[in-house]
């Protein structure tokens, strides 16, 4: 069964330019992940420096091979001391 995430990040506002350079990589490198059926970076339209990567998996499998990717693990490194607060992520399964 696919599984679904909602992966929110608020970037610091000096940083914005760099932060949207980062995930513009992270994309480009996840959609050739095996398992990658969706990964898109929305920009909130009212709240500055606020993001969100709707992610479909194949399998729970595939995010997990993700998850210790080369590129996430460096978005990580370089992300985390641009970040507002602690990002937050929701998995789910689509149940209608």
């Amino acid at each position: 069964m696919n599984l679904h995430i909602v992966a929110l990040f608020r970037f610091k506002e000096n940083h914005l330019f760099d932060a949207i350079e980062l995930l513009k990589k992270l994309v480009i490198e996840t959609r050739k992940e095996e398992g990658c059926l969706q990964y898109d970076l929305i920009e909130d339209r009212e709240n500055k420096g606020t993001f969100f990567l709707i992610e479909l998996w194949e399998t729970e499998e595939h995010l997990h091979k993700h998850s210790v990717q080369d590129h996430i693990l460096e978005f990580r490194k370089n992300a985390i001391p641009m970040m507002e607060s602690q990002n937050l992520v929701y998995k789910g399964m689509k149940i209608f």
